[in-house]
């Protein structure tokens, strides 16, 4: 993450903001209470902070800056280039969200390619699926892949999982390369920022000309897709839904707040399949093929989540933009990445 400095977990004692980089998020020292801050410019006039107990490691790596910090209401939080990806006391409702939707809706999904997810949580949550017998898991950044099987203790075991071929590649450029399909595709790439490393991995001829031919008879693409609150859903996530909408028979938004992003978050599922199972059958799934039990998602709370708010359902329906390398959209704050087409 460019904007967090090697600090004083304890204040920098002047009361003054600490920070270098772009001024996406970076940490502030509060002499008075002896305290410091990680602050996250969300919009322009709005801004997220919550107290630290310590600043775990800095970095950088050739696409991305990262940071692991302990805070105090959210655990162990991994950053990337100034926003923040996932935290330990909640992780489980994206990592949730983003997984078992298509995984259980697959009638029976046994090759999986995750696009990015160096994190390792996506994998994590595949490899409960006890019909699946390989994970492609691709991410550029080896850095960033290093760094989370170092520090992510939760995920270990995953990484160490004989069904998981771990990939250093562009996303894209595997995809291509491959012979092979997969039952289900899942986008777990960082959010489209302007200058950040995988915004074209958003886009209609993405989609069309390479996801969708990779996948088998049947198979499900699913993408996480940005903010999807009130407010935020009009920043990527209604052009991520009408693009898909261009390219799949059949099209799934659906959304959950997380309490550490501060916001309700969007997912977008596609397929030329209908998705037929009702909250009835989805839980029958879950628990004839999965390991352990879900935190977080089970058939209700699907169905639930896949019903938007008034609000958002007029502006889906409305949004006429597809996501084009020309005519992106973004969601606010600027990467340190190359412009690429990597993860």
């Amino acid at each position: 993450m460019g904007d967090i400095s090697n600090g004083n977990a304890n204040g920098n004692g002047n009361g003054n903001g600490v920070h270098h980089g772009n001024g996406n998020g970076h940490l502030v020292g509060e002499g008075r209470r002896k305290s410091c801050w990680y602050e996250e410019e969300i919009e322009q006039d709005l801004r997220w902070c919550f107290a630290l107990n310590s600043i775990l490691h800095t970095g950088s790596s050739q696409y991305q800056d990262i940071a692991l910090l302990d805070t105090k209401p959210f655990g162990k939080a991994l950053v990337i280039d100034g926003k923040l990806q996932s935290a330990e006391i909640d992780e489980f409702i994206y990592h949730e969200s983003l997984v078992h939707p298509a995984l259980i809706h697959h009638f029976n999904p046994k090759t999986i390619f995750i696009m990015g997810g160096g994190e390792g949580s996506t994998a994590r949550e595949i490899l409960r699926h006890k019909t699946v017998d390989k994970v492609v898991m691709c991410d550029i950044d080896e850095e960033v892949v290093d760094f989370c099987k170092s520090h992510l203790v939760a995920n270990r075991e995953a990484f160490c999982d004989l069904r998981l071929d771990l990939i250093i590649n562009d996303a894209r450029a595997e995809l291509e390369s491959r012979k092979d399909g997969f039952d289900v595709i899942i986008g777990d790439l960082a959010d489209p920022i302007e200058g950040g490393p995988c915004y074209q991995l958003y886009t209609k001829s993405f989609y069309e000309s390479i996801v969708k031919t990779r996948l088998n008879e049947g198979g499900i693409f699913v993408t996480q897709a940005g903010p999807a609150g009130v407010f935020s859903h009009t920043e990527v996530f209604s052009c991520i839904y009408n693009t898909l909408r261009q390219v799949f028979k059949y099209v799934v938004p659906y959304s959950a707040h997380i309490p550490s992003y501060a916001d309700t978050w969007g997912w977008v599922m596609a397929s030329d399949t209908p998705f037929t199972a009702d909250a009835e059958e989805l839980d029958i799934r879950i628990k004839q093929r999965m390991k352990g039990e879900n935190r977080y998602l089970d058939g209700k709370t699907f169905m639930s989540a896949s019903i938007l708010s008034k609000a958002v359902r007029k502006t889906l329906a409305k949004e006429t933009q597809v996501y084009t390398e020309g005519t992106a959209r973004f969601i606010y704050g600027h990467g340190t990445g190359h412009k690429t087409h990597n993860t």
